[in-house]
């Protein structure tokens, strides 16, 4: 498989890279490109694997041969349960085992070259720092409900955000870059705030200084540069909706 041709990594810092990379495919095969996703998992085909590779890209293929394997395999013939349950629910359970199998990687990786209690506690901790796969696909993220109470808030007042805004309204304004949040809130709220706040798309922090765009279906935020929406475009889009909302719709119809 493509993904074992990276370098090994050895350390706490390289197997967090690695699990970003392969994390970041897998949420680009659950997102933005779904519907490629979708077609790829054909239930007439043999037993298929959805795998995530260090370099941010994703592949749908069969397992590897050898036995057993050099690395954890991840859940084998998602493709049979893809027309026998509703199509959310199947990117949703596609979505845990995506989760349990990056952990199982990381901590592979771990095991292999001897991390101690620390290093284990470490790994787990800048882990745990990310949202899930499934929390991101499904909205359950933190960072769902806190960017819509701070949209809703900032709707209300324009004075609330320090950035410059273009002549439109101030309500399609904000939804194009997730407001700031109130000063008198408590450092540790703010703190978990911050790292809540993340793309939709590639799963990374909110930036102050990057644009982001809200999507009005399900109403996640992502980076322009993810979904191909620049600040100048965003303009003249009334009702916004990001890929993973679009391909949904044509797939029911």
């Amino acid at each position: 498989m493509e993904g074992i041709q990276n370098p090994t990594p050895r350390t706490v810092e390289e197997v967090f890279s690695d699990f970003r990379g392969r994390r970041a495919g897998l949420l680009k095969a659950l997102s933005t490109d779904v519907q490629k996703f979708y077609n790829q998992c054909d239930p007439e085909k043999e037993n298929l694997c959805l795998y995530g590779l260090p370099n941010e890209s994703w592949e749908v293929n069969l397992p590897v041969e050898e036995v057993p394997p050099e690395l954890p395999e991840p859940a084998l013939g998602i493709n049979f349960a893809r027309d026998g349950m509703p199509e959310k629910d199947w990117i949703a359970l596609v979505a845990v085992h995506s989760d349990s199998w990056l952990i199982s990687v990381a901590f592979y990786f771990g095991a292999r070259f001897g991390f101690g209690k620390n290093e284990r506690k470490r790994l787990f901790q800048m882990i745990n720092d990310l949202p899930t796969i499934y929390e991101i696909i499904t909205g359950n993220a933190k960072q769902s409900k806190d960017l819509s109470a701070a949209n809703h808030n900032s709707s209300k007042s324009k004075s609330s955000s320090g950035k410059p805004r273009h002549s439109e309204s101030h309500t399609k304004a904000s939804k194009m870059s997730p407001p700031p949040r109130d000063e008198d809130e408590s450092g540790d709220d703010e703190e978990d705030d911050e790292q809540g706040a993340v793309c939709g798309a590639c799963g990374d922090n909110y930036g102050g200084d990057e644009f982001w765009i809200c999507c009005d279906a399900c109403e996640k935020w992502f980076h322009g540069k993810c979904v191909k929406i620049t600040p100048a475009k965003a303009e003249h889009i009334k009702h916004y909706k990001c890929p993973s909302c679009s391909t949904n719709k044509k797939i029911k119809t």
